[in-house]
C-alpha cells in the first residue's frame, strides 16, 4: 500500500491507458489528479469510480496542445492541490496525454508535424519544468514513449520521432532532477487495445491482430492494466533506485 499522502497527475486520465494508471494507483491509497481535454464526462466517471473505492480524485481540463496555456493549469493544479489535499506539493506526474494517428511519410504535412511536436514532446518538456517546483523530493517523473522507437511501424515517422525525443529528454531529466530524489524513467508500450489512434488495434482485422500476436514472444496482446502495473511499480519505494531508463511493455514483440 502507497503512502495515502502521496498525490499523482496523469495526463490524459479519462480514459485508455491513463484511466487504468489512474485507477491502479488510487488502489494503492494514492491521491489522484487526472487531465482531460474534451471529454469532462468521462473524466468525471473516472473520479466518482474512485470516490466510491474510497478514494480522493479530481479532474481538471489541459490541452497538451495549447502550450500558452500551460501557465493557466498550473494556477488549476496549485489550487487544486490545496483545496482537495490542503497542499501545495505533488509526488508522481505521469505524462501520458497524446494523440495518434498513421500518417505515411510522404502525405505528412508541416501541420500534423508541429501538432505532433506540441502535444507530444513541447508540451511534455515545458509541463515537467514548471510542474517541478510543485514536485516534492523524492517524487516520479513518467514519461510515455512507444515501442515504434525501437522497431519501425510505417506510418509513424512523426510520432516515433517526437517519442524518440522524449527518450532523450527523460535521460536528461533524471540528470538535472536527481540530486532531489526525483527519478525519471520512460514507459514505451508495444500494442494495446484501447481507443488510441481510433481504436487501431482494438479493432484491427483478425489477419493484423494474429500477426502482432505471432511476433510477440508473450502470445497476446496487451490490456491497458499490462501496462498501468509498470506504472504502478515506479511509483512505488521499490523502484527508488531505477531513473534515467526507457522500460519497454510491449510482451516482447519483434524480439
Amino acid at each position: 500500500m502507497q503512502d495515502k499522502n502521496k498525490v499523482a497527475l496523469v495526463t490524459g486520465g479519462s480514459r485508455g491507458l491513463g484511466k487504468s494508471m489512474a485507477l491502479q494507483l488510487a488502489e494503492r491509497g494514492v491521491g489522484l489528479i487526472i487531465t482531460y481535454r474534451t471529454e469532462k464526462q468521462k473524466a468525471d466517471e473516472v473520479v466518482s469510480e474512485i470516490a466510491a473505492k474510497g478514494g480522493k480524485a479530481l479532474a481538471l481540463p489541459f490541452d497538451a496542445g495549447n502550450i500558452g496555456a500551460l501557465n493557466e493549469f498550473i494556477g488549476l493544479l496549485s489550487r487544486g492541490l490545496k483545496s482537495n489535499w490542503n497542499t501545495d506539493r505533488f509526488d508522481f506526474l505521469i505524462n501520458n496525454a497524446g494523440i495518434g494517428a498513421t500518417i505515411p511519410f510522404d502525405k505528412a504535412t508541416e501541420q500534423d508535424f508541429d501538432n505532433f511536436l506540441n502535444i507530444h514532446f513541447k508540451s511534455v518538456y515545458f509541463l515537467c519544468q514548471r510542474a517541478l517546483p510543485l514536485m516534492n523530493d523524492n517524487g516520479r517523473i513518467i514519461n510515455i514513449s512507444t515501442g515504434t522507437t525501437r522497431f519501425v511501424n510505417p506510418g509513424y515517422s512523426i510520432y516515433a520521432s517526437m517519442k524518440g525525443a522524449i527518450e532523450v529528454f527523460t535521460r536528461y531529466l533524471a540528470k538535472e532532477v536527481g540530486s532531489r530524489g526525483i527519478t525519471a524513467n520512460v514507459v514505451a508500450p508495444g500494442p494495446v487495445e484501447t481507443d488510441f489512434n481510433n481504436g487501431a488495434i482494438r479493432n484491427a482485422p483478425p489477419e493484423r491482430r494474429n500477426g502482432i500476436m505471432a511476433n510477440t514472444a508473450l502470445g497476446r496482446l496487451a490490456n491497458a492494466d499490462d501496462i498501468s502495473g509498470v506504472i504502478a511499480f515506479l511509483c512505488s519505494e521499490d523502484s527508488a533506485w531505477v531513473t534515467g531508463q526507457r522500460i519497454e511493455a510491449s510482451g516482447g514483440i519483434n524480439l
